[in-house]
């Protein structure tokens, strides 16, 4: 497949997260013939079952992005060994109204930053398996784990280190290669 979009979520609404630094270093490092955007989900109510018969159009339009892109990587902090209620609430509406999972068949990738060694791997495990149960099929390896240090990231999204900038290309160059892997097989079908 020579041009794809891949969406990425931000797990994260803080005005400084690291992981939104991560997210525009995905953005340019992305192979050639892939475009990397923004999915947003800090205006999106609280999801309730209240709004299932009639979705806000917030949510409509955040689920037609997801629809629209090849692919979907989720940069995630950890917040007590888990994902950011902010995310799950989006995720929440991404899977409403039942039997309308946006996630179903999307190729998706998970990764995160922090400033521990194993940095959100906690909040990943439990992401996938909320994929899983979307029926998202997830990238396994390379796992996205990225020790944030001060300066490793500007806010434009430039790597000062060469290996990490190295690691996350190989990282997006995998994720792509499922992401064609899936276009692929529907292309096909």
């Amino acid at each position: 497949m020579s041009d794809r979009t891949i969406g990425y979520i931000v797990g994260s609404i803080s005005s400084t997260s690291i992981n939104r630094r991560l997210a525009k270093a995905l953005e340019r490092l992305a192979p050639e013939g892939t475009t990397l955007v923004e999915i947003p989900i800090k205006d999106l109510p609280f999801y309730s079952p209240d709004f299932d018969a009639d979705f806000p159009q917030v949510a409509r339009d955040f689920k037609k992005a997801i629809d629209d892109v090849d692919g979907v990587i989720i940069v995630t902090p950890e917040y007590s060994r888990s994902i950011p209620g902010v995310l799950k609430n989006a995720l929440d509406w991404s899977a409403r109204p039942w039997g309308q999972t946006s996630f179903n068949g999307k190729p998706t990738a998970v990764i995160g930053t922090s400033g521990g060694p194993i940095a959100t791997a906690a909040a990943q495990q439990h992401l996938k398996a909320i994929l899983s149960h979307y029926n998202a099929p997830t990238l396994g390896q390379p796992e996205g784990f990225v020790q944030s240090t001060p300066g490793l990231i500007a806010e434009s999204g430039e790597v000062s280190n060469d290996q990490t900038a190295e690691f996350l290309v190989g990282y997006l160059e995998a994720f792509v290669a499922l992401v064609d892997r899936y276009t692929r097989v529907s292309v096909d079908a």
